[in-house]
């Protein structure tokens, strides 16, 4: 499969091109077209329990759509619901995280599941569970907002608000924590943070859903008494 992104960082979609007999699979929803030589399945991608389980804990949809190519000059094109980047990430046997909603699509050598983030992640934006994205192929990982990349060294740590946390890789260690004190947490509006070890790499996003629902929901119009 061939990835390309194009319209970033504002409005990026992603083009699958498959050769013949290739498929990929995406977040039921993300796709915005495909050539007509493409045929689509809809299922659990591991049956009922597993789709309930990525559905329920991993904030995904129940059932995931597999697109596969009958002919050559195929091609898939898949987008996210919100405003923003798409980031291709090629897997050769690894591990990697994302936060909830963050997957868009996969080769199907990906497996995506719901993962034990831990107590750590209790009052954290991400909630108790993750999603857990192993295997060999390519992953598109899509953002609210603009994506930025920052690759730790061993050791080397980094703060990002939880509402920005988008992917992060195997070996990169995280603890949810108060950016300050609580006085500065409750009044200051920066909220509750991830601290991040090296090594990996860790995406984050320039926009947070939480800060745009903060803003908008105050200004929708209330039904009169």
């Amino acid at each position: 499969m061939r990835v390309d992104i194009k319209f970033s960082p504002a409005f990026a979609m992603g083009v699958c091109h498959l050769d013949p007999g290739e498929a990929v699979k995406g977040e039921a929803g993300a796709m915005v077209s495909m050539t007509p030589d493409v045929t689509m399945e809809t299922s659990t991608q591991g049956g009922v329990l597993k789709g309930l389980k990525r559905s329920m804990l991993g904030g995904e949809s129940f059932f995931m759509n597999t697109f596969t190519a009958s002919q050559p000059g195929a091609h898939v094109t898949f987008a996210p619901s919100l405003p923003g980047d798409i980031v291709h990430w090629p897997m050769n046997g690894n591990t990697v995280y994302l936060q909830s909603g963050a997957y868009l699509a996969s080769s199907t050598g990906i497996e995506v599941d719901s993962s034990w983030g831990g107590a750590k992640t209790f009052f954290s934006r991400e909630g108790l569970f993750i999603l857990k994205c192993s295997g060999v192929g390519d992953l598109l990982v899509s953002s609210y907002g603009a994506i930025d990349a920052v690759d730790l060294a061993a050791g080397q740590s980094y703060v990002v608000d939880t509402g920005h946390m988008v992917a992060w890789s195997e070996g990169v260690t995280y603890e949810v924590t108060k950016v300050a004190g609580w006085k500065a947490t409750m009044l200051g509006g920066e909220g509750l943070v991830c601290r991040l070890t090296g090594p990996g790499r860790i995406y984050t996003q320039t926009r947070s859903q939480d800060q745009f629902l903060s803003w908008l929901i105050p200004k929708l119009p209330t039904r009169s008494n």
